[in-house]
């Protein structure tokens, strides 16, 4: 308190010494002054001359400030007046600045011989005084309104870097804290967050016993959600109007849409106020805005689209939090959830029914799971849970419900019913250096088991006794993987392969190629990436291997780089999931390629269109940076994932490559195959996108997607993989010969005159 009443005592002084010289002015031409005040338009002084003890003095600038508030004044008196009595008069003259109210000047007088001045004489005398005066009174009345707007601005970036700062990845309960903050920084009685799909309801008020008043504007939230997914903007409603989907409330409402992608509402955020609070302002609705956006992109990384379950990197976060907090001596376990078969739901029933065989065992999940425990999906149709605080007996009795619940599942297609289980196997938490990767990794163990048992059962790995899952050696290559793949990384025992891509339509000398990454063992025997990189991504290492193909890439490319480009050679680099939801990835892959300056078009990126449809914001994002850059962008694998067609529109890439499954399939007897990478051509063309045939394994694929109009073909029938020093050797030595070519022929004519 006391430091605000330092602050407050400065900036009167301040304020007093900056009239100083106006009250100077009007005492060298109001010698018979014996006070001057300046008063402010609420009449409060602002600069008083030495001795001054007017208590009459205050009270008549009061009498005329409230008077030209009010429009009570007399005619004659709009500008001030004169009030006399025991031979001294009192003037006091009205500051406006049009009709604006500025505050008032006044003067005490004492009376000549002749009596005393008229009130027009002293005005008149004063005019220039009174109109500089003003403009000053204006000018601090800005100062006064900038210095309240920094105040409040500064109040606005602190709640925003504090939120900024804040670490939403973790809880819900993090956003019920940011729910918190955002209303008590608005001045709200109520706030909340509706996600319906992901199961989010996270509400604050601050009477939380007002158990009538909460279901009220739980109401109210719902019903506002419904109408953001159909008219997609911003409510602000200071007052209601007769066409407010809200009908009459005693509320003031902000309710802003979270979307997921450029058009989908998922959630809204809204913030309520007593109907006799301030309004809500422009400056407040730019702040939920922020907010919204934000909690987009959190749920975004959180949770998987297609299902509402955490994601991988979320849901180890989120055991890894639980168990630093956790007794040391707790049990806890793991649960890998395969789904059985879905590649034949995919392709005997289309891929639509298989993302909703995916979605249905994401519900069971929801359903079945108790409160404490957490679901990822991993991949595909591959899910795994945590256990906290729960021995293997409890685990596996927990893994045999969820199976059960799953046989109980109707889906129908067509009039046919689809039948589907899962195998789950089962792992508890040892005592290792990395407790969970270890757990994971003899869960996927124990699936394995399951599948190979038949299926639509539960089997269970336990360290010590081995009694389910005898495969020791396997688990042994799984962890040592991890020491090889550091290994590998630390002193450079990788290789890369480059595999051609060829243009369908004129079937010429390949000037596409893709980068293709292969693991050296101890005997300098290449380790293919299906060998290694489930390894990777499973402890973390996929974005140290990204950094690795970057560096490595634009050294080897930088060093042809010019003739390269005459060539109009192009290489396409992977990025990987972890790669895109690592929030330093990014700025290292742009300080790398402005760094080595190649040719932008010598260089394009490759995204999975699962992982991208995945974290779609951030993947946006990179897509739009590298573009600026004059990098194309493809989404690979297109057409695996759910929803392909729709996201589309959110990624602005300019090349597709279409699934290799649905290109093998194209000579098989599934006519949907051939349909569907129809469909995409003709999509593609439509959009103006190239697309890429991957898999193009015989002549018969061949023919298939170059009758089909795909541009470009990649596959075994085109092109194996090989080292990208020799790819780059025969390109060069294609430009040499090219030029002895052209130069004999320049020679031959020149012989010739």
């Amino acid at each position: 308190m006391t430091n605000t009443m330092d602050e407050e005592t400065v900036e009167a002084q301040s304020l007093s010494t900056s009239l100083d010289p106006y009250g100077q002015l009007v005492k060298m031409l109001m010698p018979r002054a014996t006070t001057i005040a300046i008063y402010d338009r609420l009449g409060t002084p602002l600069w008083l001359s030495d001795g001054y003890d007017g208590h009459d003095l205050a009270q008549l600038v009061e009498e005329a400030l409230n008077a030209a508030r009010n429009g009570g004044f007399h005619p004659d008196e709009r500008d001030g007046f004169a009030r006399s009595w025991d031979g001294e008069t009192t003037y006091v003259f009205i500051l406006r600045d049009g009709e604006a109210l500025l505050g008032a000047l006044a003067l005490a007088c004492q009376d000549g011989g002749n009596g005393a001045r008229p009130f027009g004489f002293l005005q008149g005398l004063l005019r220039p005084v009174l109109q500089v005066l003003g403009r000053e009174l204006v000018h601090q009345s800005n100062i006064e309104d900038l210095r309240r707007d920094l105040s409040l601005l500064d109040a606005d970036l602190a709640f925003l870097v504090g939120s900024a700062d804040a670490e939403l990845e973790h809880d819900e309960h993090d956003l019920a804290q940011l729910i918190r903050n955002c209303a008590g920084h608005f001045g709200c009685s109520y706030g909340a967050l509706l996600v319906p799909d992901k199961d989010i309801v996270i509400a604050h008020l601050d009477e939380p016993a007002n158990a009538a008043r909460r279901a009220s504007l739980e109401q109210v939230l719902r019903k506002l959600f419904a109408w953001a997914q159909v008219q997609r903007r911003t409510l602000l409603l200071n007052k209601a109007t007769p066409n407010s989907p809200l009908g009459s409330l005693p509320y003031k409402i902000l309710a802003c849409p979270i979307r997921e992608g450029a058009h989908e509402v998922a959630g809204l955020l809204m913030f309520a106020k007593p109907s006799a609070a301030a309004d809500f302002d422009g400056r407040q609705l730019r702040i939920v805005e922020l907010m919204t956006r934000r909690i987009a992109s959190v749920l975004q990384n959180v949770y998987d689209h297609a299902t509402g379950l955490l994601t991988r990197a979320a849901f180890e976060q989120r055991a890894l939090a639980q168990l630093a907090g956790a007794a040391p001596d707790t049990p806890h376990c793991v649960a890998l959830v395969d789904i059985d078969r879905l590649h034949a739901v995919n392709e005997n029933n289309g891929m639509h029914v298989g993302d909703e065989v995916i979605q249905r065992l994401a519900a069971v999940l929801r359903r079945e799971l108790a409160p404490t425990a957490l679901a990822a999906r991993i991949s595909g149709g591959r899910f795994a849970i945590f256990f906290p605080d729960a021995s293997v007996e409890v685990a596996h009795a927990a893994a045999e419900q969820l199976r059960h619940a799953v046989t109980q599942e109707k889906l129908t297609h067509d009039g046919k019913s689809i039948e589907f289980s899962v195998s789950i196997g089962v792992a508890a938490l040892e005592d290792t250096r990395l407790p969970l990767s270890h757990a994971l990794a003899t869960a996927e163990i124990a699936c394995k088991a399951a599948k190979e048992r038949g299926r639509d059962r539960v089997e269970f790995y336990e360290q010590a006794k081995q009694s389910s899952v005898p495969r020791s050696e396997e688990l042994k290559e799984l962890i040592t993987s991890v020491g090889d793949l550091r290994e590998a990384l630390a002193n450079d025992c990788f290789r890369m392969e480059a595999q051609p891509i060829v243009d369908l339509a004129t079937k010429g000398p390949p000037r596409r190629f893709e980068l293709l990454l292969r693991m050296l063992d101890p005997a300098g025997d290449s380790i293919a990436p299906d060998k290694f990189f489930a390894a990777a991504e499973r402890h973390q290492l996929a974005t140290d291997i990204d950094r690795w193909v970057v560096q490595f890439a634009l050294e080897v490319l930088s060093s042809a780089a010019p003739t390269l480009e005459m060539l109009g050679a192009q290489f396409s680099i992977n990025i990987s999931g972890q790669s895109l939801a690592d929030e330093d990835f990014l700025s290292f892959l742009e300080s790398k390629l402005r760094e080595y300056e190649l040719p932008p078009r010598l260089l394009s990126f490759e995204i999975p269109e699962t992982v991208a449809v995945t974290n779609i914001v951030r993947a946006e994002m990179l897509i739009r940076r590298l573009q600026d850059l004059g990098h194309t962008i493809a989404l690979d694998d297109f057409g695996r994932g759910l929803s392909s067609l729709s996201y589309l529109k959110s990624l602005p890439v300019s090349h597709l490559k279409i699934d290799g499954r649905l290109i093998r399939d194209l000579t098989g007897k599934n006519p949907r195959s051939k349909a569907l990478v129809s469909a995409i051509v003709q999509l593609a063309q439509s959009m103006k996108l190239e697309t890429t045939a991957e898999c193009v394994e015989n002549e018969a694929i061949l023919a298939a997607v170059t009758q089909l109009g795909v541009d470009f073909g990649q596959g075994f029938a085109i092109g194996r993989p090989r080292p990208l020093e020799t790819v780059l050797q025969e390109l060069l030595k294609d430009v040499a010969s090219a030029a002895r070519s052209t130069g004999a022929s320049r020679l031959a004519r020149f012989a010739g005159m």
